[in-house]
This record gives structure tokens, C-alpha cells and sequence, in this order.
């Protein structure tokens, strides 16, 4: 079921009802894919310096806020992209804010009189991206930099290598595995993106397949698009592992473990490490908030309607559903492979764990036809036997859509049940049964209550992730039914912005939630490993 959406979808492409691949790859689908290109490497390239180098920063140097930076740096986490495009663009923009004042300031009168970057372009929707995919990087990157121990560094200045030669030559090999794969994560939300690049007008594959789908009403070239969005993904993720195939890297063992000494820094270097960690904090979470919630306060009468609060409920109720359904199979799957050590259950659970790579337009495509066929088939027996029309039973209903949710998220409520599974020692097991216990009522008695945190961390990830989901959303919604992300991306789409400042804000202080947790619980979890 989980693997459905991506055999129709490649079915569809390989074997289309009309195909229009010819006219597509001699008209829109190279600029398609040059700008798919070139985004990309823009927020790889972003992502990759400003992830690194602030991990670097708050692991081995002490300056002034160094404490709050650690968790500060991980805020932008919790702001879709496409919020923070539709606030830049409304500060930014001609008659925005920002403008206005330089204009009333320099005694400018019209556009003519002053040049000023444009915001809705692939520099700008690159930029929008980088400020908040970077924290995937940042993430992993201190976990990497916070494992190796000050053993090799001191090693490389005894031999006189200076601080810097050390980063490059020792600590940024060894992390690399771990910054390959935060990179490749933030690659993968980019290419998911719909609202940010149609917003700003930059034709890329996702928005290509949104194109041919809708405007062109083929559903057939949508497909086929949306085959080569995944040859990206694919290709993304073969780049990811080919690179460090050959590559072994272990640490010291905890007894020659030691952790890091930070270098106490003052002076013009304290404000300068002090500002590069500021600055993608501002940028990426505190300007976007700041105005958020200065329009969700003026237009608040006009935002806080019966329309919003039964969108609100739509999104809280489907998000919900979708994380506990998802943590469920999470559960089934991690315990099935706890108990059967069989190699065909094991590669059927990692190949079911491998949804959240599928971008959201690739998924209503695979869900949308497989549903509507069994709808057509249903109705037409319904209506040959006893004259009676069922309609959509599965397409174009919620189903559907916590079905679409389910599947891209099942692997990140599997990898966090798994996680706290593998903690449990296997002599929990044998106790269990040597006292009579069947697998299910071992692991309704036993296992649940000891990973009870990581559950409640898959439960809050994934509802946060599906009230955040835009691209199958728009797709798959039912006729008259809006969740707050379609609820923003519409009201910006016709220049409202300040009225779905207030659905906005909700998605990011949702989004809050496992950015607390993750940075509440980074350093417990090494300082515990280490002392283990």
C-alpha cells in the first residue's frame, strides 16, 4: 500500500493515455529542469555554509550567547517556506514597508529613481529556501562535530597545524557522512515545494507538474513529470551513498573519548561570531514572527472567522488522525522486524520506511488514480445492479488525503519508534516470554511503556509535518475544504496576506514543538551516550 502511489506513477509515465513527452521536452520541461538545477545547488550551497559553520562556531568556540545560539539556530525549523516568502515579499515588495520608507527618506517618487532587488525570483525563492532547510544541516553537523573527540584536533596543532587546517583536514571529513545527509534532506524539501516556487513565478518540476495537471489537463504528462522529480530524488539519494561508500570512519572509544575544550573568544571576534549566529536567526525565524503577529493582531476581527476556525479544526483533526495512524504502522513495522528476523520482512519494512523521500505532487498523482479507479468501478456496478450512484468514496476525500499523509510520513514515525525500540534490551524479551507472554501482549506491556517518549515524538513530528504539508493537500482536498496551509497559500495567492497572518502564525507555533523538544534533548542524549 505504502509503495502504491509510486508503481502508479511510474506506470502512468512509461505507459501513458496520450503522450505529450515530445511537446513538453521541446517547450517548458529543459527550463523546468535547469531551474529545478540550479535551485538546487543554491540551497545546497547555502544550506552547507551556514549549517557548518554555525555548528562549528557553537561547538568550539564560547562566546557571548553561545547557549541560547544552540537551540536559537534550530527556531527557523519551524517556519514553512512558503510563510516565509509570502512575509518577505510583503516587506520587501514595491509597496511594502521597507520601500516605502527608503522612497519618503531619499525623496524617491516611483521605481525609476532607485534600483532594488526583486524578491520573487529564483535568487529569492533560493534564499527563502536556505533560511529554513538550513537547521537540517546544522543539526547533524553539531551531533557529528560533538562526537569527535579532542584527541584528534590536539593531535594535528601538536604537529603544528593551525586551528582552521585542523577543521578542514580532521573534523570536516569525519562529519561528512552526517552533512551529506542533512544536505540531501533539505534537497529533498525543496524539491517538494510548491508554494514558495509558484509564488515567486519559478517554474520548476514541482510547479511543473501542478502546470500540466491542472492548466493543461493532462494527467499523463503530470505523471511523467513527476517520474522525473523522482529520477532527482533517486539520483540525490544514490549521490548521498555513493559518496562515502568507501569511506569508514570510527571514533575513539568512550574510555580515549573527550570532549572538545571551546575557545574563549573576546573582543571584535566575540561580536563577529556573535553576529554570524544572529543573523539566520533574524532572518529565518524573529522578522518573519515579528510581522506575523503584528498582522494576526490588526486584522485580527477579519481572520478570526467561523470559515478559519472550522479550517483550523479541519487541519488539527486530519493532522491528528494521519499521526496516529502513522505511528501505529510505525509500531507494527519496528516490532514485526524486532521479532522475525527474516531478510524479506526486513526489506519490505526499510522499503516502506522510504516514503518521505516521494514529494507531495508525486503522491496525489499516485493516489489520485488507483482511488478513482476503484470509485468509477464501484459506482458503475452500483449503478448496473440496482441504479443507485455511490460517487467518490476514495478520491477527492479526506481518506484520501490522510492516506497521502500517512505514507509520506510513515518513515519518520518509523525511524523514531524504531530508535527507542532498539534501546530496549533483548533480555527484556526473553524475561517476557519465559513468563508466558505472547508478542502482542508483550509489546502492549512491555515495550509501549518503555518507549513511550519516542512515541510522543513521532505523534508531535508527524502532526506537525502533515499541518505543514501544501503540495498533495492542494491536490487531494475535497471541493470546499481548506486546512490552514491551503487556507495561507490561497489568501496570498490573491494579495491577502494580512488576513492569513493569523493561519500562519498557528502553522509556526505549532512547528514549535519538536524544535523544543530536538534542542532539549541533543546534548542530554550525548553527554548520556558518552557516559554509557
Amino acid at each position: 500500500m505504502i509503495c502504491l502511489p509510486l508503481l502508479t506513477v511510474v506506470k502512468l509515465a512509461l505507459f501513458p493515455n496520450e503522450n505529450i513527452w515530445p511537446h513538453l521536452f521541446s517547450t517548458v520541461l529543459p527550463h523546468y529542469i535547469f531551474n529545478t538545477l540550479v535551485l538546487m545547488a543554491g540551497v545546497a550551497a547555502g544550506t552547507l555554509l551556514i549549517g557548518v559553520y554555525t555548528a562549528w562556531l557553537v561547538t568550539h568556540y564560547d562566546f557571548t550567547g553561545r547557549r541560547l545560539f544552540v537551540w536559537a539556530l534550530l527556531l527557523p525549523f519551524a517556519v514553512p517556506a512558503y510563510v516565509i516568502a509570502f512575509v518577505y515579499t510583503e516587506l520587501l515588495e514595491f509597496s511594502g514597508p521597507l520601500q516605502t520608507v527608503l522612497r519618503s527618506i531619499f525623496g524617491w517618487q516611483s521605481a525609476a529613481d532607485y534600483y532594488f532587488p526583486k524578491i520573487r525570483t529564483l535568487g529569492g525563492a533560493t534564499l527563502m529556501m536556505v533560511l529554513v532547510l538550513y537547521p537540517y544541516v546544522y543539526l547533524l553537523a553539531r551531533s557529528a562535530f560533538l562526537e569527535q573527540s579532542a584527541s584528534l584536533l590536539e593531535a594535528a596543532r601538536v604537529l603544528g597545524q593551525p586551528r582552521y587546517h585542523s577543521f578542514f583536514a580532521i573534523s570536516l571529513p569525519l562529519a561528512r557522512p552526517a552533512i551529506a545527509v542533512g544536505v540531501a534532506m533539505a534537497l529533498m524539501e525543496t524539491l517538494n515545494d510548491f508554494g514558495t516556487v509558484d509564488y515567486f513565478a519559478v517554474q520548476t518540476l514541482t510547479a511543473g507538474v501542478f502546470d500540466v495537471w491542472q492548466n493543461m489537463g493532462s494527467l499523463s504528462g503530470g505523471a511523467q513529470i513527476a517520474c522525473l522529480l523522482l529520477l532527482f530524488v533517486f539520483l540525490l539519494l544514490f549521490l548521498e551513498r555513493f559518496g562515502r561508500k568507501h569511506q569508514k570512519q570510527f571514533q575513539p572509544s568512550s574510555s580515549r573519548f573527550r570532549k572538545v575544550q571551546r575557545v574563549k573568544v573576546t573582543g571584535w571576534q566575540n561580536a563577529l561570531l556573535c553576529l554570524c549566529c544572529t543573523a539566520p536567526i533574524v532572518l529565518g525565524f524573529v522578522i518573519p514572527i515579528i510581522i506575523l503577529i503584528q498582522y494576526s493582531v490588526l486584522y485580527f476581527d477579519e481572520s478570526w472567522t467561523a470559515d478559519f476556525r472550522k479550517t483550523a479544526s479541519n487541519s488539527l483533526l486530519l493532522s491528528g488522525s494521519a499521526a496516529v495512524i502513522a505511528v501505529s504502522l510505525g509500531i507494527f513495522l519496528a516490532y514485526s522486524a524486532r521479532i522475525k528476523k527474516n531478510r524479506l520482512l526486513q526489506a519490505c519494512t526499510r522499503l516502506a520506511s522510504t516514503s518521505y523521500a516521494l514529494p507531495g505532487a508525486v503522491l496525489a498523482i499516485g493516489i489520485m488514480i488507483p482511488f478513482a479507479a476503484v470509485d468509477n468501478t464501484i459506482d458503475s456496478f452500483m449503478r448496473e445492479q440496482f441504479g443507485v450512484s455511490t460517487g467518490l468514496i476514495l478520491s477527492g476525500t479526506v481518506f484520501a488525503l490522510i492516506f497521502a499523509y500517512v505514507v509520506r510520513f510513515l518513515a519518520v514515525a518509523f525511524g523514531s519508534v524504531e530508535s527507542s525500540l532498539a534501546k530496549i534490551t533483548p533480555s527484556m524479551d526473553m524475561a517476557a516470554r519465559s513468563l508466558g507472554q505472547k508478542p502482542s501482549k508483550m509489546l502492549w506491556h512491555v515495550h509501549i511503556p518503555l518507549m513511550k517518549s519516542g512515541i510522543l515524538t513521532a505523534l508531535l513530528v508527524v502532526f506537525v509535518d502533515c499541518m505543514k504539508e501544501l503540495p498533495a493537500t492542494l491536490l487531494l482536498r475535497p471541493f470546499n475544504f481548506d486546512t490552514l496551509a491551503t487556507h495561507v497559500y490561497q489568501l496570498a495567492s490573491d494579495e491577502l496576506i494580512e488576513q492569513s497572518s493569523l493561519a500562519a502564525l498557528l502553522i509556526v507555533l505549532t512547528g514549535l514543538i519538536p524544535v523544543i523538544l530536538l534542542s532539549l534533548t541533543l546534548d542530554r542524549s550525548h553527554s548520556t551516550a558518552r557516559k554509557n
